[in-house]
């Protein structure tokens, strides 16, 4: 007797089929088993509303854990951004598979870099953190620039810009990679990555988070195969410092956890991870940017106490009273 089709739960959107068809793909290579995609319409999916007002982090995922609940679907794949850093009591988080680039990316008309934007250039993003980022950048380099919120998938975003309707819009460098339409949906655009020094990451960007049940052991189990510890343990240290921080996603909040190596060349070891946040003001006027830097933690106790330590110390700076964004 075969085995019946494992049920994959998906937003419908073409960066999430995307995502899932990974996923799904490497869990039928891993079982031997049928992979069926169930497409799952969510609340952020539908609502018109800015991310901040309706809530911003759980708005992509209440409807794909609910099928979850239902026994709708044997398991389902989020980008990790979105998922509260609060883990379900009944949902095992059963793997992070190795991460995508965690940049963002500013895509402009052709030639055009953060740099070189226009003056007064007008610049799309639905994330206070990039706003953040983005106004203290301009202003400490000299540049005058105006955010302007917007929402949309991939594809209405890029159609701003190419339409004229803005200058540039700041989109994650792993969505534009996983639909693998960099070419074909940028064309004669301008794609400039956003070094971390400017801009740091969402906590969690570029990251996938493959949830089961928790009591399917055989199911957490198989899924765990995919799991990469370098990047659950980035992420960890990455999220705990959002958790910390009191803040949703919809918060003015970056962070990056990356591994540094022993000394130069290919063989080097990989001795230490760094975790660097931010926390500003939208209009760029006063941000807190701190890092530490401490051994690879080899446990997620360890991953947890990296985030806390430079929480602390980022409250310490004044890092609450930027947090306006908690109270929406």
């Amino acid at each position: 007797m075969t085995e019946k089709a494992l049920r994959l739960g998906t937003r419908r959107s073409k960066l999430a089929m995307a995502q899932s068809g990974h996923v799904a793909d490497a869990v039928r290579q891993l079982t031997g088993r049928t992979v069926e995609l169930v497409e799952i319409t969510t609340y952020g999916d539908t609502s018109r509303e800015h991310l901040a007002q309706i809530g911003g982090t759980g708005v992509f995922v209440a409807a794909l854990r609910d099928a979850l609940l239902a026994g709708e679907v044997d398991f389902a794949v989020h980008s990790l951004k979105d998922l509260p850093t609060a883990q379900h009591p009944d949902l095992a988080l059963a793997a992070i598979p190795k991460r995508e680039d965690p940049r963002d990316v500013l895509v402009a008309r052709e030639g055009v870099t953060l740099d070189t934007l226009p003056a007064g250039a007008r610049v799309g993003t639905g994330s206070p953190r990039r706003m953040a980022q983005l106004n203290a950048y301009a202003r400490s380099h000299g540049l005058t620039i105006e955010t302007v919120p917007i929402r949309g998938n991939i594809d209405t975003r890029v159609g701003y810009v190419r339409k004229g309707e803005l200058d540039a819009v700041v989109l994650a460098a792993a969505g534009l990679n996983r639909i693998g339409g960099t070419e074909e949906l940028t064309g004669s655009l301008s794609v400039d990555p956003l070094s971390v020094d400017a801009v740091l990451p969402a906590p969690g960007q570029g990251a996938l988070a493959v949830e089961c049940l928790a009591s399917n052991a055989d199911l957490v189990a198989a899924l765990a195969e995919l799991d990469d510890p370098y990047t659950r343990a980035a992420v960890t240290a990455e999220r705990t410092l959002l958790a910390a921080l009191e803040a949703g996603c919809s918060a003015p909040v970056g962070a990056l956890a990356d591994l540094l190596a022993d000394g130069p060349g290919p063989e080097q070891a990989v001795t230490e991870m760094r975790l660097r946040g931010v926390v500003g003001t939208t209009d760029g006027s006063t941000l807190v940017q701190l890092s530490t830097t401490g051994p690879v933690p080899t446990s997620h106790d360890e991953a947890v106490a990296l985030g806390r330590e430079l929480a602390d110390e980022m409250l310490a700076k004044g890092a609450a009273g930027l947090m306006g964004e908690r109270a929406l």
